[in-house]
């Protein structure tokens, strides 16, 4: 029998998976176990995300999953998104540029959810399409001045320190309108709307109570006539309890790609 080839790319392979009835010619391959487990998660993700929506009465697909690919590889990044996933979190800009120029697959749109450094804006405007964790008047100006003319706006969240620690980030409930009238104005951000990363808990009412804070603040500056329509909120831990309180994105990486080293 002929030696089946090597050089076929993973998203048939992947697709040779979940599809094995529409390709065929191809029962040699198998993709590692750690890929066969990321795509496992990757289906279970998306059945509690569903579950979550309907034992809250959310409409169906309300919810976008934006899987959270920090220290994963561009070939992890592409397993995930040949099953479909476009949305795609990173925390740290260097491994992300690299990862963005690695991944083969095209219209993939990225997040920048972590902690944002002065000396990271430029590359962080011109080469994402949302950031989660604005929360400093400074940075969105630096984020406006570098986004590149022949881009659309770059989307923002305002991050809210909901928890009140002193070791996270987030602006603090009271100081969101002021940071808030300054970003609308920009023309170079779109102010989508608020993002929060609260103390971890796993108790179900402890885990709403932020996230219920923070839904408070969106329909407050709703009605002062921003026209949000973000929430990101949730992660591996406290997804169910977002989807409660109104998330629109939740941000999910050990749920899909596994505890990190």
């Amino acid at each position: 029998m002929a030696r089946p080839r090597r050089d076929v790319n993973l998203t048939f392979i992947l697709k040779a998976l979940l599809y094995p009835h529409n390709i065929t010619g191809f029962s040699d391959y198998s993709l590692p176990e750690t890929m066969k487990n990321i795509v496992d998660r990757l289906a279970e993700t998306h059945t509690r995300i569903r579950a979550a929506e309907r034992r809250f009465q959310r409409s169906p697909g309300s919810v976008t999953l934006v899987a959270v690919s920090k220290t994963r590889s561009a070939a992890e990044v592409d397993a995930v998104a040949a099953c479909g996933q476009v949305d795609f979190g990173e925390n740290y800009v260097q491994e992300a540029l690299d990862k963005i120029s690695a991944c083969r697959h095209a219209g993939l749109i990225w997040h920048f959810i972590g902690p944002v450094q002065s000396n990271k804006t430029r590359a962080i405007a011109a080469r994402f399409t949302w950031v989660h964790s604005l929360d400093r008047d400074k940075i969105a100006h630096r984020l406006d001045a570098a986004r590149p003319a022949g881009l659309p706006p770059l989307n923002v969240c305002l991050q809210v320190n909901t928890s009140g620690e002193g070791s996270k980030s987030g602006v603090a409930p009271d100081d969101l309108l002021p940071l808030a009238e300054s970003v609308n104005a920009m023309p170079q951000l779109r102010l989508r709307g608020l993002m929060t990363l609260p103390a971890p808990s796993t108790i179900l009412e402890e885990q709403r109570r932020p996230f219920r804070l923070l839904r408070g603040l969106f329909e407050d500056l709703r009605q002062r006539g921003f026209g949000l329509d973000t929430l990101s909120m949730g992660t591996s831990i406290d997804l169910e309890a977002a989807v409660a309180e109104g998330a629109t994105m939740v941000r999910i990486g050990t749920a899909i790609f596994g505890p990190r080293e």
